[in-house]
């Protein structure tokens, strides 16, 4: 069965560490670990856009056609500022989606943080435009945007966790279902909207 794509707003990584070595060392906690070209940061889901304009159709009971919505929510993205590339640290590997997900979680300057504020304050702007009610209830309970917790946790998912992971350098995983790692640096590149190209409504260039 053909899988629609995902939308999401994200910033890719550049690098972790300082050589391809850091990275690989994190095989000790995760299962297939991801390719490091492919790896990048959420910072909002708005998730399969034909799933979002049914779930504000049904929020609206109509009053919003589905395919104005799409092309709506597609021209909003489209407008939507760009972040430039940063630096963030990692010094903690986290278990993420219920224990599914093996991720490092990372330390952002605080104008990214500000930037993702900025992204929801943005997407609340957008669903008084499509005339959904009460965009906080919509938000939680939308299941094409997934929002599972009330709070930004910025991370880069790197695989799947172990059943038990070795300690790293002696230290063994916490209760929490984390393991302090080696401090390392990761580089990102600028936000970018992925499948963007997939969006209906007039191309602009913009990758």
């Amino acid at each position: 069965m053909l899988r629609l794509p995902r939308i999401t707003v994200e910033v890719p990584v550049l690098s972790v560490g300082a050589k391809p070595a850091d990275y690989e060392q994190l095989a000790a906690y995760a299962d297939g670990l991801r390719r490091p070209q492919g790896l990048h940061m959420t910072l909002l889901h708005i998730g399969i856009l034909e799933d979002f304009a049914a779930d504000v159709a049904d929020w609206t009971k109509g009053a919003t056609d589905p395919a104005a919505a799409a092309v709506k929510t597609a021209g909003w993205l489209r407008a939507l500022p760009v972040l430039e590339g940063f630096t963030g640290t990692a010094e903690r590997l986290v278990l993420l989606g219920g224990g599914r997900v093996s991720g490092l979680e990372v330390e952002v300057p605080q104008g990214v943080r500000d930037f993702q504020v900025g992204l929801v304050q943005a997407l609340h702007e957008l669903l008084d435009d499509l005339l959904v009610d009460n965009p906080d209830d919509f938000i939680l309970s939308s299941r094409a945007l997934g929002f599972r917790y009330p709070r930004w946790r910025p991370h880069v998912a790197v695989g799947k966790p172990k059943s038990q992971g070795p300690s790293w350098e002696g230290r063994p995983r916490e209760r929490s279902g984390s393991w302090e790692i080696r401090p390392l640096t990761v580089e990102f590149g600028p936000s970018q909207i992925r499948n963007r190209q997939l969006l209906p409504g007039p191309a602009d260039g913009i990758p």
